[in-house]
């Protein structure tokens, strides 16, 4: 897998693609995407990240300076009270700038809130330190499973260490940063897990200004991983045989809402295609998985699928622009 390098004189924008960059979904929060490795093989990964991917082919990371002109002219239009959260497809750590990140993030005047998610394994008592002096206010945590060998099934590498995981996550709680358990539930594989994980998040300390936890119903995507033959559940499942047992148990609150958060809709980043439009773009680099490449035009990234061409320019037909993220193929 080859690591290609966005800086502000490749001349490809911070729009247009899930990838990388900055990702806007109508709210007051963006998502902010520095860069896209990982360094786990979750075999429920929506993805396919990790090592050992069987369909990416290229990983991305984001000069800062070039990311922070992006947020930092995007901010302003969402107007105040903006949450940034760092949640690349990946594991966010794995990018060198990441404290230096957080901290440029809060001093933008219309950020209010930092947060980012985070397997933990790269995390030790310097690093939370580092993002706490930075000014980081919360770390959505991603423990799936107490059970050592469990978790390391789900972590799909064998050194993963479930223990070193736990202190990670004592360490964020006793600093200024908020911690929330992010398990992602999959029924049949890590249902007798559910229970220990809501009360290692509560007694750690978890939930100081937001929810201590944030139980996600596993979903199945296009390139995504599967473990064995799991089945997703729908939302009246999900909740009604799942997280309302469990919130009746403990006595929490486990189905989020968007208020929880304080998320609410804001104007979204016009759109610039539309959908089925035509345009021709510039291939300006590789894709993430085989047969993709990026393209450019109208300062947006378009993912061009089945591309045939690795260079020049290529007539394509817009299948997808939700939320200001570009498909096409050529046409």
């Amino acid at each position: 897998m080859s690591l290609f390098h966005i800086t502000r004189h490749s001349d490809i924008p911070l729009m247009g693609c899930l990838y990388f960059g900055v990702v806007d979904r109508g709210s007051n929060l963006l998502q902010i995407r520095p860069s896209c490795g990982c360094n786990l093989n979750c075999p429920f990964c929506s993805v396919d990240a990790g090592p050992h991917s069987k369909s990416r082919v290229t990983d991305y990371q984001v000069e800062l300076e070039y990311l922070m002109e992006a947020v930092e002219e995007i901010a302003p239009f969402k107007g105040p009270g903006v949450e940034c959260h760092i949640d690349s497809p990946g594991e966010p750590t794995l990018y060198p700038d990441i404290v230096e990140l957080v901290k440029r993030l809060k001093q933008i005047k219309e950020v209010s809130v930092v947060s980012m998610q985070s397997n933990g394994t790269l995390l030790d008592p310097d690093l939370i330190k580092s993002l706490e002096e930075a000014g980081l206010d919360r770390i959505n945590l991603s423990i799936h499973a107490l059970e050592p060998a469990k978790a390391a099934y789900l972590a799909g590498v064998s050194w993963f260490d479930i223990e070193k995981v736990k202190d990670v996550a004592r360490n964020v709680a006793g600093s200024k940063i908020d911690l929330m358990i992010a398990p992602v539930y999959m029924p049949g594989i890590n249902d007798d897990e559910m229970p220990g994980l809501i009360e290692f998040a509560l007694n750690v300390g978890a939930g100081k200004k937001w929810p201590p936890l944030g139980i996600q119903k596993f979903e199945h995507y296009r390139l995504g991983r599967s473990p064995g033959k799991i089945k997703a559940e729908n939302w009246w499942h999900f909740y009604n045989r799942s997280i309302k047992s469990w919130e009746e148990q403990f006595s929490v609150s486990l189905l989020l809402k968007a208020q929880d958060f304080g998320i609410e809709k804001r104007p979204t980043i016009p759109t610039v295609f539309e959908k089925k439009e035509k345009a021709w773009v510039e291939i300006r680099a590789p894709g993430w998985v085989q047969g993709e490449q990026l393209g450019v035009a109208r300062n947006r990234v378009v993912s061009v699928m089945d591309c045939p061409i690795k260079q020049g320019s290529v007539r394509v037909r817009i299948v997808s622009n939700k939320h200001n993220i570009y498909v096409g193929v050529p046409c």
